[in-house]
This record gives structure tokens, sequence and C-alpha cells, in this order.
């Protein structure tokens, strides 16, 4: 392993599909959805095996074209989730995520295909692993916590928040949020709050 220097500072990390994901300090990390942008060709490359006749040296050809679109696309995220962890081990010391039931998420059909897309599971696996490298922390918040639903200027909790609304006003405060930043500020203030108190 290699040390990094200390930057002293800590970040709330909300990972997210219309977003890969959004810090507290406001900086907010477009999802490159790399499967999206190039499902049309996969789609047309999949018709194309399709046409061919089966056990031909053409339908192996085709085949072999779709393998690759698949490979491109698993580098390009690999290689987008690398450096997105990369800078956030060098900015931060400590980095508090919420802990992701992944697993239940990607039963919801609606959100598994956005989830394998994202590669939040990958990006989670790859801030752990170099933050260990680099004598950094990753830190995870309680999954029940109410990251979005909670103001992060007055606590106040409502009791519903659909995943469709991105944007919603703090009926006690009259705070205006953005769902994401709202729930990685507050993920950073109780993950801060945990690790005082042990």
């Amino acid at each position: 392993s290699q040390r990094l220097p200390l930057t002293s500072t800590s970040v709330g990390l909300d990972f997210g599909l219309s977003r890969l994901a959004t810090l507290s300090t406001g900086d907010l990390v477009a999802n490159p959805r790399h499967l999206a942008r190039r499902t049309r060709r996969l789609a047309l490359l999949q018709r194309n095996v399709a046409r061919k006749k089966k056990a031909s040296k053409r339908r192996a050809l085709a085949k072999r074209a779709v393998a690759r679109c698949h490979r491109k696309i698993s580098d390009a995220r690999k290689d987008a989730l690398n450096k997105l962890t990369k800078r956030l081990v060098v900015e931060f010391d400590t980095i508090f995520i919420e802990d992701l039931n992944l697993r239940g998420m990607a039963k919801n059909h609606s959100l598994a295909r956005s989830l394998s897309d994202a590669g939040i599971g990958m990006a989670i696996r790859m801030l752990e692993e170099k933050a260990e490298w680099y004598g950094k922390q990753v830190i995870r918040v309680d999954r029940w916590f109410p990251s979005s639903k909670m103001c992060s200027g007055c606590g106040h909790v409502v009791s519903a928040l659909p995943l469709q609304i991105r944007e919603w006003t703090c009926p006690s405060c009259g705070a205006i949020h953005d769902r994401d930043l709202n729930a990685a500020k507050n993920i950073l203030a109780v993950g801060q709050t945990v690790s005082a108190h042990g």
C-alpha cells in the first residue's frame, strides 16, 4: 500500500441512478450511461445475430461483434469509475457512503438495468479498495437512516418522498433541496456524528 497525503477533509457521497454520484460539497458526477449510449448499436448487432443461419460462420462473426460491443461498454464503465474513485481518495480522507441494499434494489426490474449500467456496486468496491490501499477511510452509514427524506437544514423528516421527486421543499423551514445533494449532506453529518461517538 502507499499513503496519500492527508487533506483533513471528509465528504458525504450519495450514489444514484439519475447522477452517478452527488458529493456533499455540491459536486455532481454525471452518470456516463455507457450501456444506454451503446444500446442502439448493441440491439442492431443482436438483431444481426438472430438473422444469421444457426451454426454458420457469419453467425459466429456476428456473435463476436456483440461480445466486442459488451466489452467496450464494460471497459468504458471501469475506466470512468477508476477515475472517479481515485479522485475521491486523493481529495478526501474520510468518505461516508450509504450502506445500500444493492441486492434488493436489483430485484426491482425497473431499476436493475440502470443499476448495472451505473455500476454502483463496482464503484463502492473500488472506492473501498483504493481507500485501504492509500490509507484513507470509507465509512458506511446505516441504510435505514432517512438521508433523502430529512431536511439537512433543520432536521425535519418528511413522511414520503417517491423516487421520481428530484427536488423538494421542507415544510418546516422552507429550504429547497436537490434530493441527492440533501442526502449527501445528511450522510456526511450522520457519518461524522457516529464516528465522533464511536
